[in-house]
C-alpha cells in the first residue's frame, strides 16, 4: 500500500468572531465531540504515526483520535505566529498597522510574528522529514499550516491558496504518495460555522 497522508484541521475554537488569533492557546468549544466523531469516521486503523500542533485546540484532538499512539508534537505545526495581534479584534488594529500586511500578506511579517512564508517554510520542512519516514501518518494541526502543505504539493502559489483550499474546521484531506507524488482528495470539509481572519470589508 502506498504511504498515505491525513491532514486533519481542529475543530471550531473558543474564540469570538472577529479576532485575530494564531499561536495563542485556544480551547475549543462545546461542539467539539460530536465535531470528532465526525472526523474519526474518516480515519483508518492503519495509521501509524501522529503528528499535531501542541496548542490544545490540536492535542485534544489528536488525543481523541488517536487514543492508543504516541502523539509527536511540534511547534512547527503551529498556526502562524500573529505577534502583537493575537487576540485583538481585526477591526480594532489601526488601519495603517494592518493595511501593509494586507496588500501582502505572503511577504510581509505581522509585527512581532510570522509572514506565510515563514510559515510555509517551517512547516514544509517538517513535511519533508514526515514524508521521509514513509509511513502512514497523521497530521493534526491548523488552518494556515495545511494550506501550506497543501500548496507545496501543488505549487500553487500562497495567494491564491485561501480560494483554492477551503478547508473548513474538522476537515480530513487525504495525501496518497503516487510516482510522480503526492495526489489529495478532500474526504471530509463541512462548514459548521463562518470564519473571519482579517479586518472586515467596511475597516479596508
Amino acid at each position: 500500500m502506498s504511504a498515505e497522508i491525513y491532514l486533519i484541521r481542529h475543530t471550531t475554537p473558543a474564540v469570538e468572531k472577529g479576532t485575530c488569533y494564531g499561536q495563542a492557546d485556544l480551547d475549543v468549544t462545546e461542539s467539539f465531540f460530536d465535531e470528532a466523531a465526525r472526523i474519526k469516521e474518516y480515519l483508518p486503523a492503519h495509521i501509524q504515526t501522529v503528528y499535531a500542533s501542541p496548542l490544545q485546540r490540536c492535542s485534544k484532538l489528536a488525543q481523541y483520535l488517536f487514543p492508543s499512539h504516541n502523539i509527536l508534537f511540534h511547534d512547527e505545526l503551529k498556526e502562524i505566529n500573529c505577534g502583537d495581534w493575537e487576540l485583538l479584534k481585526w477591526d480594532d488594529i489601526p488601519q495603517e498597522v494592518v493595511m501593509p500586511w494586507m496588500n501582502d500578506f505572503v511577504n510581509v511579517r505581522i509585527p512581532g510574528g510570522e509572514s506565510y512564508l515563514d510559515l510555509l517554510a517551517r512547516t514544509t520542512t517538517l513535511f519533508e522529514k514526515i514524508t521521509a519516514q514513509q509511513e502512514h501518518a497523521a497530521i493534526v494541526s491548523h488552518g494556515g499550516v495545511l494550506r501550506s502543505i497543501l500548496s507545496h504539493l501543488t505549487d500553487t502559489p500562497l495567494i491564491d491558496s485561501f480560494n483554492v483550499f477551503k478547508l473548513q474546521y474538522g476537515c480530513v484531506v487525504k495525501l496518497t504518495l503516487q510516482e510522480n507524488g503526492f495526489v489529495h482528495e478532500i474526504l471530509h470539509n463541512v462548514q459548521s460555522t463562518s470564519e473571519q481572519h482579517k479586518p472586515s470589508i467596511s475597516k479596508q
